[in-house]
């Protein structure tokens, strides 16, 4: 049984299970965007280290950036602080409009000099603080469907709209939904509301797919680039020339690892057949080197930091720290999942990358940093001896 208090006087802790875990997968994911973007690092800048040295650099600031709020940053200031931070984070998408620059055929970036951020990172972050402590406000209130709701619209519907209307990032909109939608399936009592959404989005799930197979199979195109992905979705061998390339060789690299791979840095896929491996589709990577078994242990690995969360979530301090975990656990396991979804055409591409292992600087940065808030909440808990 845990007892609980704010402060410790006998220094600082850490859940070092949680600790070596994710320095494992940091540790993973930096050899595996080695593996995968060396070639096309080599062709593109001339430096086959070029993607490695960038992904280091950001990790090396995300686990100062982690230790310095694990160890210095009271997480409860963040309660005080959250209307803030969530409205600085809406403002930095409002601020792609006049200042982001496009990529990758979006504008979701803004750039300060040489380096890019991505402000649907802090937006994911602002709202499981908001969240976290508009529920801990709410008091009995949380109990009724009413408070749930207005939850909901405030802190993850408004969000993922300037999300979605503003940079067209429809993942992270829905990302940061489904966090919002966690947390309040943790504090509210009737879970026949959360089981019946889930069952509605099920039901289209499998309605759509197979509407969308009949739309495939009369020949029907769309217009718009999110249908058309749709469409590869159902039958990406059909349109394994265009839009369904992707895909269909991410596919091929799970295919041909086998139970356990080619072999780290053996992989034939990512000589330029799959688009930008080290991101959204380091997976498939992953399963050609190091086949079923290597595939398995990333994902248990997942499961074991994600259990760690989940139990300091459990012994926190108080209802605000809970959430807080909890959300940082709704973050980091959607992420994971959807991601996995993707790569195995489970779900239509939508672009979200794996968190901790794809390339990416502004999302390691702020993973990262929300790593230090589950261990600043982990230092507050005392164990009976």
């Amino acid at each position: 049984m845990a007892k609980k208090r704010r402060k410790r006087k006998n220094g600082f802790y850490f859940d070092y299970s949680l600790l070596f875990v994710l320095i494992f997968i940091v540790g993973f994911g930096l050899t595996m965007i080695y593996s995968t973007s060396s070639y096309t690092a080599q062709i593109n800048y001339g430096n086959p280290e070029y993607y490695f040295k960038r992904q280091l650099i950001f990790d090396l600031l995300g686990f100062a950036c982690m230790f310095f709020i694990a160890r210095f940053v009271d997480y409860h200031i963040l309660k005080k602080a959250a209307p803030w931070i969530f409205v600085i984070s809406l403002l930095m998408v409002l601020a792609v409009i006049p200042f982001g620059r496009e990529s990758h055929g979006a504008k979701r970036w803004i750039y300060i000099g040489p380096i890019s951020f991505q402000p649907a990172e802090l937006v994911k972050i602002s709202v499981i603080i908001m969240a976290a402590a508009k529920m801990c406000a709410s008091g009995t209130k949380i109990k009724k469907l009413s408070q749930i709701a207005k939850i909901f619209l405030g802190c993850a519907v408004i969000p993922a709209a300037m999300l979605f209307g503003i940079t067209s990032n429809l993942s992270s909109a829905i990302i940061v939904c489904g966090i919002v939608f966690v947390m309040t399936f943790v504090v509210y009592p009737n879970y026949w509301v959360h089981g019946g959404i889930i069952g509605i989005i099920m039901a289209g799930y499998i309605a759509g797919r197979q509407w969308l197979k009949q739309a495939v199979e009369n020949g029907v195109q769309f217009k718009k680039f999110r249908f058309t992905r749709l469409l590869v979705w159902v039958d990406p061998e059909k349109y394994i020339d265009g839009k369904g390339y992707q895909t269909m060789q991410g596919l091929y690299a799970i295919g041909s690892g086998g139970l356990f791979g080619k072999g780290l840095g053996k992989s034939m896929q990512k000589l330029g057949f799959i688009p930008e491996s080290q991101n959204d589709m380091i997976f498939s990577i992953i399963c050609e080197e190091l086949g079923l078994f290597g595939a398995a242990c990333v994902i248990m690995l997942f499961i074991i930091m994600l259990w760690r969360i989940i139990y300091i979530s459990q012994n926190s301090p108080d209802l605000f720290g809970s959430l807080l975990a909890v959300g940082i656990f709704a973050h980091i396991a959607i992420q994971v999942i959807v991601n996995i979804a993707v790569v195995t055409n489970v779900f239509p591409n939508t672009g979200v990358t794996l968190p901790f292992i794809s390339y990416g600087g502004t999302a390691s940065l702020f993973l990262l940093a929300e790593l230090g808030i589950v261990f600043n909440i982990s230092s507050q808990i005392r164990l009976e001896r």
